[in-house]
């Protein structure tokens, strides 16, 4: 009879077609990343034992997603035999302690000018803040981190930069053997940069690219990453340029095209280089993945300035 049988419906055509789509989509992600991960091999071989040094800052840092991305990439790259030692900066979040405190921030040429008062914020936001944010971020991941400053073990020490700045420091002297001690342990370092005067032992604010630049140079390391909310260095015409060399970066400098806050970047690149880092990457941080883009496929994800005289590679691959 008519509706006397009850029991499951057939499936149907449209139905059975969407499933269908579903699984063939599915396919095709799984072959995509297989083919990605299989296109990362020469990649993934290049920088075993190679040394990374990834200046982290902008806006990203009061992210919590974007943050966690971040940590997740430093973790994958130390699980396949990078070094890497993350440098931050926090200039948001000083500047929204010193305005709770009523203290008045000044910049010249991109650089905070640093009182007294001042260097006590910045010290206590970002060795007690920031670093241990970044730090907790990359064990959530499944890394070990450990955060420092430059103060510890003499990391970092430093002279005043210019009167006018006040607590502000240029590295002058480097002790980077603490990093490589925890490279053989299988730690990565979370480094603030604060740093001890040479003279007088004081307390030195030292400009995040510029403290990441001098341990990158150091430590002679592979890359150094600097990571940023722009696409990178534009000529006059607003093109990004993905590769450069030093001597382009000078001129853009020289007629102004390079100003503002983009100066100590540029400025960390060349000194940089001049210290025996092979090459410097301007990267958009505000890309998915940017670190993982840049080191490990062929698609930038910014600008590249390399060493015209790289020195032979040091890898470890502890």
């Amino acid at each position: 009879m008519a509706g006397a049988s009850v029991g499951l419906k057939t499936p149907s055509k449209p139905f059975a077609l969407g499933a269908a789509m579903r699984l063939q989509k599915m396919n095709r992600d799984w072959i995509s990343t297989a083919k990605t991960l299989a296109e990362a091999l020469p990649y993934l071989q290049r920088y075993a034992g190679a040394t990374v040094v990834v200046k982290f800052g902008g806006n990203a840092m009061g992210d919590d997603a974007a943050m966690a991305e971040f940590a997740r990439d430093i973790v994958l790259m130390r699980q396949v035999g990078v070094n890497p030692v993350v440098v931050h900066g926090g200039g948001p979040m000083i500047n929204e302690m010193l305005e709770k405190l009523g203290i008045k921030s000044e910049f010249i040429r991109g650089k905070r000018v640093t009182d007294k008062a001042t260097v006590e914020v910045v010290e206590m936001v970002l060795s007690g803040v920031v670093n241990k944010r970044i730090v907790q971020a990359i064990n959530d991941q499944g890394g070990r981190a450990v955060g420092i400053s430059g103060k510890d073990d003499d990391l970092m020490v430093c002279v005043a930069d210019n009167p006018e700045l006040g607590f502000v420091g240029k590295p002058v002297e480097m002790n980077v053997q603490v990093l490589r001690d925890l490279f053989t342990a299988g730690i990565i370092p979370v480094v603030a940069p604060v740093a001890t005067g040479m003279a007088d032992n004081e307390t030195f604010n030292v400009n995040g690219d510029t403290a990441a630049g001098a341990i990158a140079g150091a430590l002679k390391a592979d890359r150094l990453l600097l990571l940023t909310d722009v696409a990178g260095i534009k000529n006059k015409e607003g093109q990004v340029m993905t590769q450069l060399d030093p001597e382009q970066i000078l001129e853009l400098i020289a007629d102004g095209t390079i100003s503002g806050g983009m100066i100590p970047k540029t400025e960390t690149v060349l000194d940089a280089i001049e210290a025996g880092v092979r090459a410097v990457v301007i990267l958009d941080g505000r890309l998915p993945n940017a670190t993982l883009l840049e080191l490990f496929t062929e698609h930038g994800a910014g600008s590249i300035i390399r060493n015209p005289n790289p020195p032979p590679r040091r890898t470890s691959r502890r």
